[in-house]
């Protein structure tokens, strides 16, 4: 019985879901938007912000912890049909990503539901993507009356 034990068990061993989210976290760093299943995103978007909140504070500190949490990977683009090494993860997210939200107070990521299902287990896909701090968001509208 499962009583009292937090997260998701995913179906996977706790070094598989720890590989998951390390994997998830680097790949939504690396190209800004990702696809995947709902239980997958919801499982790695809190991981995903404490690693933001960890390039807001920008120190060598936070940067050991940040390597230590999600291991440092290499970004590779392609060029005259050549890979060429770009950077890495934690590069990326301590000198773009983490500058960019230092006047947002949390909430880094978003969830938007695709209308597709994945083929083989009919599960549900999402696009789990950075917030744009850049873009305006759209305002909500107060009923008044």
């Amino acid at each position: 019985m499962r009583h009292r034990i937090a997260g998701r068990q995913l179906n996977r061993t706790s070094e598989h879901r720890l590989a998951l989210r390390r994997n998830l976290a680097a790949s939504l760093f690396e190209h800004e938007t990702i696809s995947t299943t709902l239980e997958k995103a919801k499982d790695v978007r809190g991981f995903a912000e404490k690693l933001i909140t960890l390039a807001k504070k920008g120190n060598l500190h936070a940067r050991r912890q940040a390597i230590r949490l999600l291991n440092d990977r290499a970004i590779y683009q392609e060029e005259d049909g050549q890979m060429v090494k770009t950077g890495t993860v934690i590069g990326k997210l301590f000198s773009e990503i983490g500058p960019r939200y230092l006047e947002r107070q949390g909430g880094y990521t978003r969830i938007i539901h695709l209308s597709k299902h994945r083929l083989g287990d009919n599960s549900r896909l999402v696009l789990l993507q950075l917030v744009e701090q850049g873009k305006a968001e759209p305002a909500k509208s107060s009923k008044k009356g």
